[in-house]
């Protein structure tokens, strides 16, 4: 008893010191996050090659997408993230001709987390050009979807310099979604041979513009998960709310996020802030750069950063499906 009586006061003070450590761990995450600042500058930078003439478009399959998967394999090498597979290309197995998802990857530094993932993406396809002749034929998807690629691109940065995610991140830009969500389907073909233990998808899709409403973006299949309630949480704000018009359309079946679903039957789920009033050139020329509103976009990216780092961090899988 006296043993154990005389070691007491060291075991608490053990104790004591590793909560403290934790602490001094979780205060220093919070002042980085809080700290970090997505640049307007580099927003818009991104977007602008991303939807310009030069890349024609950006139909699978065609060297404007070549142009494109180019561009962002560089930007990751850039910001060191490392590709998932040999090489940053992932050849969808579903196309006639040569096209390729473009994968990075940011390991967990948690030992046991790590093995869980959280993917982040968007598709970088669009429709390439017009067939008919007019003075426009080419369709640059500023808004579908080179602005969702644009928001995972600061994020991928994000989590590359801070390198705050506890979990292994997946970034992922889809090609042929605008042929039938043919990369993603590719994808989590591969994925479900790895046995990938995916926790949870966020798939960005046309955030271009801002709604006029109190929310600052919807969900897709919004009561299919309690992601929406989780990242308000998380945010601190009204930062998700729901669109009556998404589960009019079901919106939650037409992104890449339902390859994810339908594969893994987790929380995959898209978020947009297209809410069919404040963007009329769906799938038109004129979705063009200069329509794109760059503050909101940096602000959007902003606003989901403690979102995001939370979903990357939380010790247990907060987000889960209600239905």
């Amino acid at each position: 008893m006296k043993k154990l009586y005389f070691l007491f006061p060291f075991i608490l003070l053990g104790c004591k010191s590793n909560i403290s450590s934790v602490g001094e761990t979780a205060s220093k995450e919070t002042a980085i996050e809080s700290n970090y600042l997505v640049e307007q500058n580099e927003v818009s930078d991104f977007l602008k090659y991303l939807s310009s003439d030069e890349l024609e478009g950006r139909e699978t399959g065609t060297r404007g997408i070549e142009k494109a998967a180019v561009f962002l394999e560089d930007f990751f090498k850039k910001n060191n993230v490392k590709p998932y597979f040999s090489t940053y290309r992932d050849t969808l197995t579903n196309f006639k001709s040569p096209a390729y998802n473009i994968v990075g990857y940011l390991e967990g530094s948690d030992p046991e987390l790590k093995k869980e993932f959280l993917v982040l993406s968007a598709h970088y396809d669009h429709i390439g050009l017009l067939k008919n002749k007019q003075d426009d034929v080419i369709n640059n998807g500023a808004n579908d979807d080179a602005s969702g690629v644009t928001v995972v691109a600061e994020m991928a940065k994000y989590f590359a310099k801070t390198k705050l995610n506890k979990r292994s991140i997946l970034f992922v830009f889809f090609a042929g979604e605008e042929k039938g969500l043919l990369g993603s389907k590719s994808l989590v073909q591969k994925l479900k041979k790895k046995d990938f233990n995916l926790y949870a998808q966020l798939n960005i899709e046309m955030v271009g513009v801002p709604m006029k409403r109190d929310y600052l973006a919807y969900i897709t299949g919004f009561d299919k998960s309690n992601m929406a309630e989780r990242i308000n949480q998380y945010t601190g704000k009204n930062t998700i709310g729901f669109l009556p018009k998404e589960a009019e359309y079901e919106l939650f079946y037409r992104s890449d996020n339902y390859s994810f679903y339908e594969a893994f039957k987790k929380p995959c789920q898209s978020i947009s802030t297209f809410d069919f009033e404040n963007f009329e050139f769906y799938h038109h020329p004129s979705d063009e750069f200069q329509l794109m509103n760059i503050p909101h976009i940096t602000k959007f990216t902003q606003e989901f950063l403690p979102a995001v780092t939370k979903i990357a961090t939380t010790p247990t899988q907060e987000i889960t499906m209600t239905k």
